[in-house]
């Protein structure tokens, strides 16, 4: 390890790296206000997976290398969901572990994800472009106007449109549900942040989406139509339909999934390309969308990691791991692994292969990856169809948060083209 990273204090292979001056990657203010990159890749390096402690009595291991990442997602035999997939949740199996498609392994989340599965292939979702295309352009309207943009401000509002229009949620609701499921995955950020803690704020949040969808799937099962949340009322497993408690909680998991995702790459993006030839370069070459929407998901791996249980002794780039130990399978090092990925720093709009795993791998891989592929790709062709000259308006601010990559606010202008 450097010595910018750990002082004169090596890291020491299968003991704690927090102890031996890695910084905290639970830490939220580390992704908001730190450089988490330079401490996987460091990781990468020399240790690759490591012991982290989260307090005095609970650990798990950190696994930085693309191949591992990618089988702890895939072999859901030895690294199983339904223990829980949240650092926060470490020690404490999770509620929802065998009912919420998230925390619930093959076969029953197999028959679980299929109904939605084949509701969102890509052709059924680019079956909604036009309606999706309606929501891009009356978020970016405000960019063709004087006084500046909040370009991430709009981008967090942009998977609750499309996603509330899929689930037949009510337009009026959009803005509190977009807030409240920021709150879920960045209850430490000061401006999510309830004066009464961080506990609190993440209690006070789940209570109010929890009793909204409550209504909500009471409401549609009496108006059932073609919906997601129709399609969950229908779905059958284990011989039985899904009962109430379980469709709220997936319906919680399937807009968290979405409204946390989709709207961090394109502000990820700007970011880094803004004032740059190869922004201008990208908005010149409509057959480069593609390519660019899948490099700005593996810029941005805006779902910073996914947590399994080791089922079983197994052993990763050399390190023994012991059953039902807790396994952090970190997706943004594995993005930027400079065995997978060639000069895997520099954000190249033209990369092909690129085998990111933002969405996810194996039976987990992300169910709404489709709707976010074709949001994102509508996105950029009509903000470079349509405006030019973007530049930054002020400083961009970080979301806090250890489990979302994101930015929160990202002040910009543009110009309207002729």
């Amino acid at each position: 390890m450097t010595d910018q990273l750990t002082g004169n204090c090596p890291v020491v292979t299968g003991q704690c790296p927090v102890a031996h001056g890695v910084p905290d990657l639970v830490d939220p203010t580390m992704h908001s206000d730190g450089d988490p990159h330079a401490v996987w890749r460091e990781l990468r390096r020399d240790d690759p997976v490591s012991r982290h402690a989260v307090d005095e009595e609970r650990s798990f291991w950190s696994v930085t290398r693309y191949d591992d990442c990618d089988r702890v997602l895939r072999d859901h035999e030895t690294f199983t969901s339904a223990r829980g997939t949240m650092i926060d949740l470490i020690g404490t199996d999770d509620p929802a572990g065998g009912s919420q498609l998230a925390v619930t392994d093959p076969p029953r989340h197999t028959v679980m994800r299929e109904p939605l599965q084949r509701a969102l292939t890509i052709r059924a979702v680019e079956r909604s472009s036009r309606v999706i295309g309606v929501q891009i352009n009356r978020l970016l309207e405000p960019l063709a106007k004087d006084g500046g943009f909040d370009f991430a401000e709009a981008m967090l509002a942009m998977p609750m449109a499309v996603t509330g229009i899929l689930m037949g949620l009510p337009d009026s609701d959009w803005d509190r549900l977009t807030r409240l499921t920021t709150v879920c995955i960045a209850p430490d950020d000061p401006e999510y942040r309830n004066p009464r803690g961080r506990d609190h704020t993440l209690q006070a949040a789940h209570r109010e989406l929890f009793a909204y969808f409550q209504d909500i799937v009471e409401e549609r099962d009496r108006h059932q139509g073609e919906d997601l949340i129709s399609i969950l009322l229908q779905t059958e497993f284990d011989g039985r339909r899904m009962s109430r408690g379980e469709i709220v909680s997936n319906c919680y998991s399937m807009l968290l999934g979405a409204n946390v995702t989709t709207p961090h790459a394109p502000s990820f993006a700007m970011v880094e390309l803004m004032g740059t030839p190869l922004l201008e370069e990208w908005a010149a070459s409509p057959g480069l969308i593609r390519s660019g929407v899948e490099e700005a998901l593996r810029w941005a791996s805006p779902i910073t990691y996914f947590m399994r249980y080791a089922t079983r002794e197994v052993e990763l780039s050399g390190t023994k791991i012991g059953a039902g130990d807790a396994v952090v399978a970190w997706i943004a090092s594995a993005n930027r692994d400079e065995r997978v990925f060639p000069d895997s720093f520099t954000f190249d709009i033209a990369r092909r292969p690129n085998r990111h795993i933002a969405f996810g791998a194996g039976a987990h891989h992300c169910v709404g990856h489709s709707v976010a592929r074709v949001t994102l790709r509508l996105l950029f062709a009509e903000l470079f169809k349509r405006f030019t000259g973007f530049a930054p308006a002020g400083p961009a601010q970080r979301l806090a948060s250890n489990f979302v990559t994101g930015y929160k606010h990202l002040p910009m202008t543009a110009e309207l083209k002729g």
